[in-house]
């Protein structure tokens, strides 16, 4: 369970990815640092910012979750771009950096499908069970045919 002020897991995840990115673009040559490295680089920074937003902005939390849903897809297609124009010095660097993009992805879809907290019966196991009155039983039931 996290605090209101310490961040949940998937920011930290984001943040690490970042990092991560940033790191291995600088081991990239010249002309990929400043192409698809930059466009990493841009990507994973979107992600953290919408990240942030969506935990911050609770009101508005179903439309930042759902761009943070494309902008993680969008830097998966740059991370395969990235490998197929052999960008990375190695392929243990795309590796590494594809199991955080697949962690974070499941990170968001489960942040995606969460309730919404304006929805009806939101409020999971704190709210009081939401049942329709019931107008009848069986005994009445049984009882009205005598």
């Amino acid at each position: 369970m996290t605090s209101r002020y310490q961040p949940p897991p998937i920011i930290k995840a984001a943040q690490r990815l970042l990092v991560d990115i940033e790191q291995f673009v600088r081991g990239f040559d010249r002309y990929h640092k400043y192409q698809i490295g930059s466009d990493l680089r841009r990507a994973a920074s979107t992600v953290v910012q919408l990240a942030s937003r969506a935990w911050r902005d609770q009101a508005h939390r179903r439309r930042w979750v759902g761009q943070l849903v494309w902008a993680v897809d969008e830097l998966k297609q740059h991370m395969q771009t990235a490998k197929l124009i052999k960008a990375f010095r190695s392929f243990r660097h795309f590796e590494h950096l594809a199991r955080q993009a697949e962690e974070l992805g499941a990170q968001v879809g489960g942040w995606n499908r969460q309730p919404s907290p304006q929805a009806q019966n939101a409020g999971g196991c704190r709210a009081a069970p939401q049942r329709g009155q019931k107008l009848s039983t069986h005994t009445a039931s049984a009882g009205a045919n005598r």
